[in-house]
Protein backbone atom coordinates (compact mmCIF):
# COMPACT_ATOMS: atom_id res chain seq x y z
CA UNK A 1 0.00 0.00 0.00
CA UNK A 2 1.14 3.45 -0.60
CA UNK A 3 2.81 5.36 2.14
CA UNK A 4 0.33 8.31 3.45
CA UNK A 5 0.89 11.52 2.15
CA UNK A 6 0.70 14.71 5.10
CA UNK A 7 -0.51 17.97 4.46
CA UNK A 8 -0.54 21.59 6.61
CA UNK A 9 -0.35 24.87 6.10
CA UNK A 10 2.39 27.54 6.10
CA UNK A 11 1.32 28.54 9.44
CA UNK A 12 2.81 25.24 10.90
CA UNK A 13 6.62 27.12 10.55
CA UNK A 14 8.12 23.98 9.76
CA UNK A 15 11.35 24.56 8.25
CA UNK A 16 12.04 23.31 4.93
CA UNK A 17 14.57 21.10 5.30
CA UNK A 18 12.82 19.02 7.56
CA UNK A 19 9.56 19.00 5.67
CA UNK A 20 10.91 18.48 2.71
CA UNK A 21 12.82 15.41 4.04
CA UNK A 22 10.08 14.00 5.80
CA UNK A 23 7.65 14.57 2.80
CA UNK A 24 5.46 17.21 4.50
CA UNK A 25 3.48 19.62 2.02
CA UNK A 26 2.68 22.74 3.24
CA UNK A 27 0.11 24.80 1.45
CA UNK A 28 1.13 28.45 1.66
CA UNK A 29 -1.48 30.84 3.48
CA UNK A 30 -1.92 34.76 1.92
CA UNK A 31 -0.43 37.75 2.92
CA UNK A 32 -1.58 41.34 1.12
CA UNK A 33 0.14 44.43 0.76
CA UNK A 34 -2.30 46.90 -0.91
CA UNK A 35 -3.23 45.40 -4.16
CA UNK A 36 0.18 43.23 -4.04
CA UNK A 37 -0.39 39.42 -3.12
CA UNK A 38 2.16 37.02 -1.80
CA UNK A 39 1.81 33.17 -0.71
CA UNK A 40 3.51 32.73 2.78
CA UNK A 41 7.56 31.95 1.83
CA UNK A 42 6.67 31.17 -1.93
CA UNK A 43 6.29 34.96 -3.07
CA UNK A 44 8.38 36.59 -0.24
CA UNK A 45 10.02 35.41 2.44
CA UNK A 46 10.05 36.42 6.30
CA UNK A 47 13.10 38.71 5.86
CA UNK A 48 11.40 40.40 3.22
CA UNK A 49 8.18 40.56 4.43
CA UNK A 50 9.15 41.97 7.87
CA UNK A 51 11.41 44.63 6.67
CA UNK A 52 7.93 45.69 4.43
CA UNK A 53 6.06 45.47 7.76
CA UNK A 54 8.18 47.68 9.38
CA UNK A 55 7.61 50.70 6.61
CA UNK A 56 3.86 49.93 5.60
CA UNK A 57 1.61 52.38 7.32
CA UNK A 58 -0.76 50.19 6.91
CA UNK A 59 -1.23 46.21 8.51
CA UNK A 60 -1.29 43.72 5.79
CA UNK A 61 -4.02 41.53 4.96
CA UNK A 62 -4.09 37.78 5.58
CA UNK A 63 -5.93 34.43 4.56
CA UNK A 64 -6.44 31.53 3.95
CA UNK A 65 -5.65 29.20 1.06
CA UNK A 66 -8.35 28.87 -1.63
CA UNK A 67 -9.91 25.60 -1.76
CA UNK A 68 -8.90 25.33 -5.41
CA UNK A 69 -5.30 25.46 -3.85
CA UNK A 70 -6.10 22.74 -2.04
CA UNK A 71 -8.10 20.89 -4.64
CA UNK A 72 -4.99 20.66 -6.95
CA UNK A 73 -2.60 19.76 -3.87
CA UNK A 74 -4.79 16.97 -2.95
CA UNK A 75 -5.31 15.69 -6.82
CA UNK A 76 -1.50 15.71 -7.10
CA UNK A 77 -0.75 13.85 -3.99
CA UNK A 78 -3.55 10.94 -5.20
CA UNK A 79 -1.55 10.13 -8.13
CA UNK A 80 0.82 8.58 -5.75
CA UNK A 81 -1.60 6.84 -3.16
CA UNK A 82 -5.00 6.51 -1.81
CA UNK A 83 -4.58 7.68 1.61
CA UNK A 84 -4.13 11.82 2.51
CA UNK A 85 -3.83 13.06 5.98
CA UNK A 86 -4.69 17.15 6.00
CA UNK A 87 -4.19 18.99 9.52
CA UNK A 88 -3.91 22.57 9.63
CA UNK A 89 -4.20 26.20 11.92
CA UNK A 90 -6.67 26.42 14.80
CA UNK A 91 -10.26 26.12 12.85
CA UNK A 92 -11.88 29.29 14.72
CA UNK A 93 -9.04 31.81 13.72
CA UNK A 94 -9.00 30.60 10.23
CA UNK A 95 -10.97 29.96 7.11
CA UNK A 96 -8.23 27.24 6.42
CA UNK A 97 -9.61 24.47 8.10
CA UNK A 98 -12.93 24.91 6.16
CA UNK A 99 -11.38 25.23 2.68
CA UNK A 100 -9.08 22.10 3.10
CA UNK A 101 -12.65 20.19 4.10
CA UNK A 102 -14.15 21.58 1.05
CA UNK A 103 -11.96 20.96 -1.29
CA UNK A 104 -11.36 17.23 0.12
CA UNK A 105 -14.90 16.53 -0.56
CA UNK A 106 -14.20 16.97 -4.48
CA UNK A 107 -11.58 14.78 -4.35
CA UNK A 108 -12.83 11.31 -4.91
CA UNK A 109 -9.43 8.95 -6.32
CA UNK A 110 -8.27 9.04 -2.39
CA UNK A 111 -9.63 9.12 1.74
CA UNK A 112 -8.35 12.63 2.88
CA UNK A 113 -8.36 12.85 6.82
CA UNK A 114 -9.27 17.04 8.04
CA UNK A 115 -7.72 17.62 11.50
CA UNK A 116 -8.01 20.46 13.65
CA UNK A 117 -5.21 20.60 15.12
CA UNK A 118 -6.13 23.51 17.54
CA UNK A 119 -2.61 24.60 17.46
CA UNK A 120 -0.56 27.22 15.91
CA UNK A 121 3.48 27.77 14.22
CA UNK A 122 5.55 24.80 15.45
CA UNK A 123 2.94 23.64 17.76
CA UNK A 124 0.80 22.88 14.60
CA UNK A 125 4.33 21.59 13.06
CA UNK A 126 5.06 18.87 15.65
CA UNK A 127 1.61 17.61 14.71
CA UNK A 128 2.65 16.88 11.12
CA UNK A 129 6.53 16.03 11.40
CA UNK A 130 4.90 13.24 13.92
CA UNK A 131 2.02 12.34 11.42
CA UNK A 132 4.88 12.08 8.66
CA UNK A 133 6.98 9.76 10.41
CA UNK A 134 4.42 7.68 11.33
CA UNK A 135 3.68 7.65 7.38
CA UNK A 136 7.33 6.72 6.76
CA UNK A 137 7.18 3.87 9.24
CA UNK A 138 4.22 2.58 7.48
CA UNK A 139 0.89 3.05 9.46
CA UNK A 140 -2.49 3.34 7.90
CA UNK A 141 -4.63 6.73 7.83
CA UNK A 142 -6.41 4.99 10.34
CA UNK A 143 -3.32 4.73 12.50
CA UNK A 144 -2.20 7.96 11.93
CA UNK A 145 -5.26 10.15 13.18
CA UNK A 146 -5.62 8.06 16.37
CA UNK A 147 -1.76 8.63 16.56
CA UNK A 148 -2.17 12.56 16.34
CA UNK A 149 -5.53 13.11 18.36
CA UNK A 150 -3.76 10.88 21.32
CA UNK A 151 -0.47 13.66 20.62
CA UNK A 152 -2.92 16.73 20.36
CA UNK A 153 -3.42 17.37 24.58
CA UNK A 154 0.61 17.21 24.59
CA UNK A 155 1.28 19.55 21.89
CA UNK A 156 1.93 22.87 23.72
CA UNK A 157 3.27 26.61 22.38
CA UNK A 158 4.34 29.58 24.68
CA UNK A 159 5.41 32.97 23.16
CA UNK A 160 6.25 36.18 24.01
CA UNK A 161 4.88 39.06 21.90
CA UNK A 162 8.01 42.41 22.05
CA UNK A 163 4.70 44.48 21.55
CA UNK A 164 0.82 44.01 21.89
CA UNK A 165 0.36 46.63 18.69
CA UNK A 166 0.62 43.91 15.94
CA UNK A 167 -2.13 41.44 17.84
CA UNK A 168 -4.78 44.19 18.85
CA UNK A 169 -4.35 45.37 15.26
CA UNK A 170 -5.40 41.64 13.46
CA UNK A 171 -8.16 41.86 15.97
CA UNK A 172 -6.87 37.61 16.96
CA UNK A 173 -6.23 38.43 20.71
CA UNK A 174 -9.31 36.32 22.19
CA UNK A 175 -8.89 35.99 25.63
CA UNK A 176 -5.59 37.60 25.08
CA UNK A 177 -6.94 40.51 25.12
CA UNK A 178 -7.33 40.89 28.95
CA UNK A 179 -3.65 42.25 28.92
CA UNK A 180 -4.23 45.03 26.58
CA UNK A 181 -5.27 46.90 29.36
CA UNK A 182 -1.44 46.59 30.53
CA UNK A 183 0.45 47.49 27.60
CA UNK A 184 3.22 49.68 29.06
CA UNK A 185 6.58 48.18 30.11
CA UNK A 186 5.85 45.07 30.06
CA UNK A 187 6.37 41.59 28.17
CA UNK A 188 2.83 39.30 27.55
CA UNK A 189 3.74 35.95 27.89
CA UNK A 190 0.68 34.00 25.86
CA UNK A 191 0.19 30.53 25.01
CA UNK A 192 -2.58 28.51 23.02
CA UNK A 193 -4.87 26.19 25.31
CA UNK A 194 -7.72 23.99 23.51
CA UNK A 195 -7.65 26.08 20.58
CA UNK A 196 -7.67 29.39 22.02
CA UNK A 197 -5.05 32.22 22.64
CA UNK A 198 -4.96 32.68 26.00
CA UNK A 199 -2.73 35.34 28.48
CA UNK A 200 -0.15 33.66 30.97
CA UNK A 201 1.40 36.49 32.62
CA UNK A 202 3.09 39.84 32.16
CA UNK A 203 6.82 39.76 32.83
CA UNK A 204 8.71 43.17 33.35
CA UNK A 205 11.68 42.57 31.25
CA UNK A 206 12.84 40.95 28.16
CA UNK A 207 15.61 38.93 29.98
CA UNK A 208 13.30 37.79 32.83
CA UNK A 209 10.81 37.11 29.71
CA UNK A 210 12.82 34.73 28.12
CA UNK A 211 14.11 33.04 31.54
CA UNK A 212 9.98 32.54 32.25
CA UNK A 213 9.27 31.04 29.11
CA UNK A 214 12.33 28.73 29.82
CA UNK A 215 11.30 27.83 33.48
CA UNK A 216 7.34 27.63 32.60
CA UNK A 217 8.26 24.81 29.16
CA UNK A 218 11.25 22.80 31.67
CA UNK A 219 8.47 22.36 34.12
CA UNK A 220 6.26 21.06 32.60
CA UNK A 221 7.11 17.30 32.49
CA UNK A 222 9.14 15.13 30.31
CA UNK A 223 9.66 16.78 26.43
CA UNK A 224 9.83 14.84 23.62
CA UNK A 225 10.34 17.45 21.33
CA UNK A 226 10.84 20.99 21.58
CA UNK A 227 11.27 23.78 19.11
CA UNK A 228 12.29 27.83 19.10
CA UNK A 229 10.58 30.37 17.00
CA UNK A 230 11.02 33.71 16.71
CA UNK A 231 9.82 36.31 14.32
CA UNK A 232 12.85 38.15 13.04
CA UNK A 233 14.33 37.97 16.41
CA UNK A 234 17.35 36.07 15.82
CA UNK A 235 19.11 37.01 18.92
CA UNK A 236 16.67 36.13 21.29
CA UNK A 237 15.72 32.67 19.60
CA UNK A 238 19.32 31.88 20.40
CA UNK A 239 19.25 33.24 23.84
CA UNK A 240 16.12 30.85 24.57
CA UNK A 241 18.02 27.57 22.65
CA UNK A 242 21.02 28.50 24.77
CA UNK A 243 18.91 28.14 28.39
CA UNK A 244 16.81 25.58 27.00
CA UNK A 245 21.01 23.81 26.26
CA UNK A 246 21.33 23.75 29.85
CA UNK A 247 18.68 20.76 30.73
CA UNK A 248 17.32 19.44 26.60
CA UNK A 249 20.39 18.71 24.11
CA UNK A 250 21.17 21.45 21.72
CA UNK A 251 21.13 19.77 18.52
CA UNK A 252 17.48 18.24 19.00
CA UNK A 253 15.94 21.63 19.19
CA UNK A 254 14.60 22.85 16.08
CA UNK A 255 15.10 26.40 15.29
CA UNK A 256 11.96 28.20 13.18
CA UNK A 257 11.19 31.46 11.68
CA UNK A 258 7.62 32.50 11.70
CA UNK A 259 6.31 33.86 8.66
CA UNK A 260 4.22 36.62 7.17
CA UNK A 261 0.96 35.18 8.17
CA UNK A 262 1.74 34.64 11.59
CA UNK A 263 3.71 37.63 11.39
CA UNK A 264 1.32 39.70 11.24
CA UNK A 265 -0.47 39.19 14.03
CA UNK A 266 2.77 38.50 16.34
CA UNK A 267 4.55 41.72 15.06
CA UNK A 268 8.73 41.56 14.92
CA UNK A 269 10.58 40.56 18.10
CA UNK A 270 8.38 38.03 19.24
CA UNK A 271 9.79 34.53 19.85
CA UNK A 272 8.54 31.30 21.27
CA UNK A 273 8.48 27.70 21.97
CA UNK A 274 6.42 24.79 20.91
CA UNK A 275 7.27 21.35 22.87
CA UNK A 276 5.86 17.67 22.89
CA UNK A 277 5.58 16.11 26.63
CA UNK A 278 5.35 12.54 27.39
CA UNK A 279 5.65 9.41 25.42
CA UNK A 280 4.20 9.17 22.05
Amino acid sequence: MAQVKVVTDSLADIPRARAEELGITQVPCIVRFGDETFRDRVDLSPTEFYKRLSTTPALPATSQPSVGTFEQVYQKLAATTDEIFSIHVIGDLSGTLNAARLAAKNITNAEIQIVDSRQVSMGLGWLAILAARAAQAGHSLKEIRAMIEDAIPRVHILGMLDTLQYAQRGGRLGKGSALVGTLLNVKPLLSVVRGEIVPVENVRTLKRALERLVEIVLTSGPIQELAVIHAAAPEYARKLQDLLAETFPKDQIVMSETGPVLGTHTGPGSVGIAWVTGKY
